[in-house]
């Protein structure tokens, strides 16, 4: 990972909205020391343009097509364990602002909050600091003072996200093929979140990851 260039911070922005990345670029690019040097709307072109770019920050949704935020994040940080990565988007339900964190992600803001939110977010990261949305802050505070918690949080983030992935209906076959897995590994982790959750059948599970807005991704 390169350090952060004197001329300034090359950002790589992935959504796949292109009105959101138009605009956005717009807000980064005004601002003289953020820079946009790609983007990407998929978890696959984002692992390739940063393969292609090193940017200093990877600015990216957890939600897109396939694969999610979360796989970029952890084939990203697989490949540069220094990279910094800043989630942008429009959830903050705990468990999936705790499985970016756990993924590798340095900061996790909303789209609810103000531009100046997400500039200052980038800076942050950029100089290997952690970065969060009030919204987001609360919410963990919140979810740390719960006596209980969620059911979820015995979860590590691949099971999280062949969860979603799942109860959001795709098939095993396509599950494997989103993730570079086998059928079968993935036949075993849908054995294991079962075990780990208490679902003893598939509704249930749908009914688990609605309830924790998995779905909604």
């Amino acid at each position: 990972m390169s350090e952060v260039a004197a001329t300034g911070i090359s950002v790589l922005l992935v959504d796949d909205h292109p009105i959101v990345r138009q605009g956005y670029r717009r807000v980064l690019e005004s601002q003289g020391d953020l820079h946009v040097v790609a983007e990407a709307d998929n978890a696959a072109d984002a692992y390739g343009a940063f393969k292609a770019h090193d940017p200093d920050v990877v600015v990216l949704d957890i939600s897109m097509p396939g694969a999610s935020g979360l796989e970029a994040i952890r084939n990203i940080r697989a490949r540069s364990p220094r990279a910094r990565i800043l989630v942008f988007t429009m959830h903050n339900e705990a468990v999936l602002v705790k499985a970016a964190f756990s993924a590798g992600t340095s900061g996790f803001v909303t789209k609810s909050s103000e531009p100046s939110a997400v500039v200052n977010a980038i800076r942050s990261v950029a100089r290997g600091e952690r970065a969060m949305s009030d919204d987001i802050a609360h919410i963990l505070a919140d979810d740390s003072l719960s006596p209980t918690g969620s059911v979820l949080d015995q979860l590590g983030e691949r099971e999280i996200e062949i969860l979603r992935q799942f109860a959001g209906g795709a098939t095993t076959e396509q599950i494997a093929t989103h993730l570079n897995l086998s059928v079968k590994t993935v036949q075993n982790y849908h054995y294991l979140i079962k075990t780990k959750t208490g679902a003893r059948t598939d509704a249930q599970l749908v009914r688990l990851a609605a309830s924790c807005g998995l779905t909604k991704i």
